[in-house]
């Protein structure tokens, strides 16, 4: 076996940020030079899927490599306690140096601090656009500025002071997410008609009642705060559901342009340097968002816009530039690759798997036939989505909303009848149909349904009350 360099890691993470937003991925609304070059210099994942699309589990899942019912990271309210094994400890106890900035919402004080980082910097909580407090070891502080440039410069002046020894620096950014205020310098950009996506006008009528039941919907539930105008009064509701689409997205996009610009500057500094070639470097979101997909905004649901994150890395010394995958990988997944790259053995926890041989070329088998997701945070206050959990295979999608938010303490105690969906997506790409009664999809119903309850158990998840045992299978 051939000895490597160890290389330096820069994990750049947004938050909400749409694979559909980046050209990369072939975006028809904006373009990402910055985000782009690290695809076009390694490998862009296509079927890049999260286990929970909720900002809090999926962070605690990059981290850990586990699932949110492992890492008790459930819904937003849950907390990643500091005695989780992370990919981060496993480095600094390998001997690189660690550090953090930006975006933690994994909780805050004793016992929930971020740990494993030899300097951190994090928002509290969701973090503000303009002149942001950070939270560090020394207490609190404060920076003038816009959040995405200050977090940028912040990291790069810490990786500036690194010299020679190996390093890992997160750097997690608050864009794009909600109210999504861009700063002044962007306020031109996509003032041209932004294109409506094809199901912008979608009637839920193919599925059951969660996607009828959610508050999603940027027709009736974008709020002031978010359009920072009212809507011009002789407008029809047609009308200005598109009014509101535009301004949504000419803020969303803007907020993207400065990412992309520091996404920019980050792999600027290691191609000045001499690192780029050297170093693994990630760019990710923390799971989808609906860009007026169905009319929503937003995520939550295990439909492809909300389950599917952006994801490409590069590695020149080691990872052939240019190429894309389609396999299902998991954010549980990165945590195993980062440390398989580093040559640093991953905790026993973990549970994904590392991608590091595919994307070296050196086994480029799938490392999973299928993908597990669970959505727990029941029936919310502001979007109303059923708790679900289900499968994702190269076809076919199980969806089994069963709808009970088990007592935690984000979720109603409001339940309803439990309902399935099933998708053929060769078919039906858009999910516009579950085929979960036709009789001619009986068969892979049934396949899919044990498919499901085996892969849970095989997890160490445990399938609702509500749901019936298959045949075949045993409580």
């Amino acid at each position: 076996m051939s000895v490597h360099r160890r290389p330096n890691f820069v994990f750049i993470l947004t938050d909400d940020h749409a694979s559909n937003a980046i050209s990369a991925y072939g975006s028809v609304v904006n373009t990402t030079p910055g985000i782009d070059a690290i695809a076009e210099a390694g490998m862009r994942f296509d079927r890049a899927l999260v286990e929970n699309s909720l900002c809090t589990p999926s962070r605690a899942a990059i981290l850990t490599g586990t699932y949110s019912h492992t890492s008790a990271v459930t819904t937003l309210s849950t907390q990643l306690s500091n005695d989780h094994e992370t990919f981060i400890t496993a480095l600094k106890a390998a001997g690189y140096r660690t550090a953090m900035f930006g975006k933690w919402h994994l909780g805050h004080g004793e016992g929930y601090d971020p740990t494993g980082f030899d300097h951190w910097e994090v928002l509290p909580d969701q973090g503000e656009y303009f002149d942001p407090q950070f939270l560090t070891a020394d207490g609190p502080v404060q920076h003038e500025g816009y959040v995405t440039d200050v977090l940028t410069e912040r990291a790069l002046s810490w990786m500036a002071e690194q010299g020679d020894e190996p390093y890992c620096v997160l750097v997690w950014h608050k864009a794009p997410h909600r109210p999504w205020l861009p700063h002044p310098r962007h306020s031109d950009l996509f003032t041209d008609p932004i294109p409506l996506p094809p199901t912008f006008d979608d009637d839920y009528e193919g599925r059951g009642t969660p996607a009828h039941h959610a508050t999603m919907r940027i027709a009736d539930y974008l709020a002031d705060v978010d359009l920072k105008q009212q809507p011009p009064t002789e407008l029809d509701y047609a009308e200005r559901a598109v009014w509101k689409y535009q301004r949504y997205m000419q803020d969303y996009l803007r907020c993207v342009a400065a990412v992309d610009e520091s996404v920019q500057a980050l792999t600027g500094f290691l191609t000045e340097n001499g690192q780029f070639d050297d170093t693994v470097t990630v760019y990710g979101s923390d799971q989808g968002f609906y860009l007026g997909e169905h009319g929503w905004f937003d995520k939550r649901f295990m439909y492809e816009e909300s389950l599917r994150m952006p994801l490409v890395l590069s590695y020149p010394s080691r990872v052939a530039a240019g190429r894309a995958s389609d396999t299902l990988v998991s954010n549980v997944d990165i945590a195993q690759t980062i440390l398989d790259f580093a040559g640093v053995a991953a905790p026993a926890a973990m549970q994904g798997a590392s991608l590091a041989p595919m994307l070296t070329g050196e086994d480029p088998a799938p490392v999973r036939a299928a993908h597990y997701y669970r959505f727990y945070e029941h029936d919310d206050h502001m979007h109303h989505v059923w708790a679900h959990y289900g499968i994702r295979t190269e076809r076919y999608k199980l969806i089994y909303f069963y709808a009970d938010g088990m007592g935690l303490p984000n979720a109603s105690n409001v339940t309803y009848p439990p309902e399935w969906e099933l998708f053929d997506l060769e078919k039906d790409p858009h999910e516009l149909h579950s085929m979960h009664l036709d009789p001619a999809y009986s068969g892979i119903r049934d396949e899919l349904t044990l498919q499901l309850w085996d892969l849970q158990l095989a997890l160490g998840d445990s399938p609702h009350p509500r749901q019936p045992v298959p045949e075949g299978r045993t409580s």
